[in-house]
């Protein structure tokens, strides 16, 4: 009777111990894989973010940049993590939306094999070209590639890019051929030495080129001007259709991920995109910075898995 007294107080004892290890989320650093290179736009973007999370969580935030099979190489290590709150793939539609409708045999499921903590906003591209190509608008760029005796090389560093550029081919019936990089930062460089003269590329990687003159941007990849470089004309103005989809950053973690952990990190990075200094840095990106409830992303990213398989079919590319 004694060592049943015993044990038992012992166990009372100890549960004020494990309520307080229970609640003591994040113990250790957190993992933000991202699916594209340093000096990318998702590398700054999630830096910009982590900073911010360090403060309210209390922990650091690792960024661990995982470039290659658009994006699948992340999406792919964040699904084989364990559940436990310490890995989270800040991710885009790459691997969330494209990557699932460009093979036969997916590498993942999307709606099954994450967890949706949050939206967290949408980036913005610009057609620009190297200044050695002869055209200064998005007309003279389609009447220059109508002459071309061979399809005229563009530079992708993501699948936006890809497959807006395809689109933008197959509408203006034009000759363009992808080459293909990891990164952007790696399609950057061939841009700017001019071995590819033309790139949709987010403003992160082009903003300060074309201000510099070592670029020209002939157009927003939207409907609207950015203010970035407000005299750049939209895709619209510019005389073109407005491409259907649109490049957006969501913040998911391995499948079976605990509700109280979801629900730590939507608070935490809801906080963090509403705060004004952290607005006003990733602006500075043509980043447009807006949170959502899991649910709400958990809907979002199913409707846009059938709105990239429309537009895939549209720019001409079948799943391999």
């Amino acid at each position: 009777m004694l060592r049943v007294i015993v044990a038992a107080l012992a166990a009372l004892l100890l549960l004020p111990q494990a309520e307080a290890e229970a609640q003591a989320y994040p113990s250790k650093p957190i993992r933000f894989v991202i699916p594209f290179g340093a000096g990318s736009a998702t590398d700054a973007l999630a830096r910009i973010a982590g900073q911010e999370l360090e403060q309210t969580l209390g922990q650091p935030i690792i960024v661990v940049p995982k470039p290659g099979a658009d994006g699948a190489l992340a999406a792919t290590e964040v699904k084989r993590s364990a559940p436990d709150g310490y890995t989270f793939m800040f991710g885009t539609n790459s691997p969330l939306a494209v990557v699932p409708n460009m093979h036969k045999e997916p590498p993942y499921n999307v709606m099954t094999d994450f967890t949706p903590v949050t939206f967290l906003g949408e980036n913005t591209f610009f057609i620009v070209v190297n200044p050695s190509l002869p055209v200064t608008t998005v007309d003279a760029l389609v009447a220059y590639a109508r002459t071309t005796p061979k399809p005229l090389n563009y530079a992708t560093g993501n699948t936006y890019a890809f497959i807006s550029m395809a689109m933008f081919a197959n509408t203006n019936k034009i000759q363009l051929e992808a080459i293909r990089y990891k990164s952007e930062p790696d399609a950057l460089a061939d841009l700017l030495s001019g071995r590819v003269p033309l790139m949709n590329a987010t403003s992160t990687s082009v903003a300060a080129h074309v201000k510099a003159g070592k670029l020209r941007a002939l157009s927003t990849s939207f409907d609207e001007r950015s203010p970035l470089m407000p005299d750049v004309p939209s895709i619209v103005e510019a005389g073109q259709r407005p491409f259907p989809v649109a490049p957006w950053f969501a913040l998911v973690g391995p499948a079976d991920l605990p509700p109280d952990i979801v629900a730590t990190m939507n608070k935490a990075m809801a906080a963090a995109l509403a705060k004004p200094s952290v607005r006003e840095q990733m602006q500075r990106h043509g980043f447009n910075p807006k949170s959502s409830t899991p649910a709400e992303l958990a809907s979002y990213m199913k409707d846009q898995l059938a709105v990239w398989n429309i537009a895939l079919k549209q720019a001409g590319i079948e799943p391999q």
